[in-house]
């Protein structure tokens, strides 16, 4: 049965006229039943809820997407690294298979989750200038935030799925977006960029421990969105790479952020929003568990206090063999693990292949004579500063046709925490490669590939260690890269309810 309107727009509205339960503790005696955003959005308290709900709706990328499966896994099954254990979630074999099209569960969920980020952070810049008395700098650092979730999240829209609605005011039911129609790929990053360029003028700490959005986190976006630029599909080339690298740069000499020295610290509640650690999607196991703990364990194997270990997203073999010799990334409990302990606390159990390590709670999931919580506080990595790193090492190599000194220095911090040889005296060409190859590796797992994938039209290639044109790179179990894969298709649901988002993305 055809609905009323489409589900952007559906949820826009429900938006716009409903605020998440948590806002209420901060009402007046007023009826919440009679509840409106003009009657809501009075108190300064209230801004402060209407930007932690946009924040609580980030989390909507460890959400379930059906029968053992996360949203999260939807951009790395289709990277050629990872494979699943599980054959109950036809849409996880379908995106592993390349054959998925837009009735996926993965690309819908992933498509109105982060409307849902839009319709909140909307509302939040509608209705909080209005908020007074208020103080000045509070008002003006929680626009910023919104304006930085704004724009990451039609950074998420842009890159997976191309041409895709603008929406930047609340809707209501008089509103033409209740069909919107589509907007050109260019005009998205236009608005990307304005809402960041926004977010960095609104008094944002460089740093910020409490896992909101800082100032670090607005720049490091801003270089990851102009290097993307560059590339494709807009190929705006030498201005963009130098844009990402200059913006790269004042984070870098900002000193705020750091490599861990030790790997572990990437996956430790103790070590959350500090050092390498830009901005993670924040969760608290009395709030909202870490759903990555049973889904990414091996496939009952019973080596976990999890009672369900599903192995739905796990690491190809082929792309673990593909690290160099000596690198420390792929020893034991690195950024894999071959062998745990039998049900998460007793003797050494051996795997027979690798499995992810990087997003492994020891506390959830115990260790030798420790009984497991099941409980994850653990957040999810979103913006790290290894990746700030080599972006900024990516973007000067190609502005000045060379790298410099800063380049070679950020390649080989990364190098020499894995215990690998530093690099020196390249060629554009080689030290290009180098980076790229060094991103396949240390950002494995990360939902990054996929985007490096498309950007740069180049697929790493675990055999011959070198790169191949994205279209017709064969994955090492089979399937073989498309034109189409270039973007995921639109939700066929959105088609069918709502015909101003027409036509479907080439090939679907």
């Amino acid at each position: 049965m055809k609905s009323r309107y489409n589900k952007i727009a559906g949820i826009l509205l429900f938006f716009a006229t409903m605020l998440s339960a948590s806002c209420s503790s901060f009402l007046e005696e007023q009826d919440p039943s009679s509840l409106s955003p003009d009657s809501y959005f009075t108190l300064p308290e209230h801004a402060t809820a209407g930007i932690a709900a946009a924040y609580d709706r980030t989390r909507f990328i460890g959400g379930g997407a059906g029968i053992f499966s996360v949203n999260w896994s939807m951009p790395e099954m289709v990277t050629g690294t990872a494979s699943t254990e599980t054959g109950q979630n036809t849409d996880l074999n379908n995106l592993q298979s390349l054959v998925y099209n837009g009735d996926n569960v993965h690309v819908n969920n992933w498509w109105n989750g982060l409307y849902v980020v839009i319709a909140q952070t909307n509302l939040v810049l509608d209705k909080v200038p209005g908020i007074n008395p208020m103080e000045d700098a509070t008002k003006k650092s929680i626009l910023g935030e919104a304006y930085f979730l704004r724009a990451w999240s039609y950074f998420y829209l842009v890159r997976l799925f191309g041409d895709v609605p603008l929406i930047i005011k609340p809707v209501d039911a008089s509103s033409p977006e209740l069909k919107p129609t589509r907007t050109a790929v260019k005009d998205v990053y236009t608005q990307i960029v304005n809402d960041l360029k926004t977010a960095e003028a609104s008094g944002l700490p460089f740093t910020d421990a409490s896992g909101r959005a800082s100032l670090g986190a607005v720049k490091t976006l801003l270089a990851k969105v102009y290097i993307t630029m560059a590339g494709n599909p807009l190929n705006l080339g030498q201005e963009y790479y130098k844009l990402a690298a200059d913006k790269a740069k004042e984070v870098i000499d900002n000193g705020g952020y750091s490599l861990f020295a030790n790997y572990n610290d990437l996956h430790s509640v103790s070590t959350e929003n500090v050092g390498e650690h830009i901005f993670e999607l924040q969760f608290l196991a009395s709030v909202d568990d870490n759903s990555l703990q049973d889904i990414l364990l091996p496939n009952f194997k019973e080596i976990s206090a999890y009672s369900t270990e599903i192995g739905s997203t796990v690491p190809t073999e082929s792309f673990v063999k593909s690290f160099e010799a000596g690198d420390k990334r792929v020893q034991e409990q690195q950024f894999f693990y071959t062998s745990y302990y039998t049900g998460g606390i007793g003797p050494l159990k051996p795997l027979n292949k690798p499995y992810i390590f990087k997003h492994f709670d020891v506390l959830a999931n115990g260790t030798f004579n420790t009984v497991g919580t099941t409980r994850s506080d653990l957040n999810i990595p979103n913006l790290l500063y290894s990746d700030l790193l080599l972006t900024y090492a990516e973007a000067q190599n190609e502005t000045d046709g060379s790298p410099n000194a800063v380049a070679y220095k950020a390649i080989n911090d990364i190098r020499t925490r894995a215990t690998l040889p530093t690099l020196s005296g390249l060629s554009q060409a080689a030290f290009r490669e180098a980076v790229w190859r060094e991103r396949w590796h240390e950002l494995c797992y990360d939902n990054l590939t996929w985007f490096d994938m498309v950007r740069l039209r180049k697929v790493y290639n675990e055999a011959t260690n070198g790169f191949d044109d994205f279209v017709g790179h064969a994955f090492s179990y089979g399937p073989v890269l498309a034109q189409k894969h270039l973007l995921f298709p639109m939700p066929t649901n959105e088609l069918k309810n709502n015909p101003n988002l027409g036509p479907q993305n080439p090939g679907y």
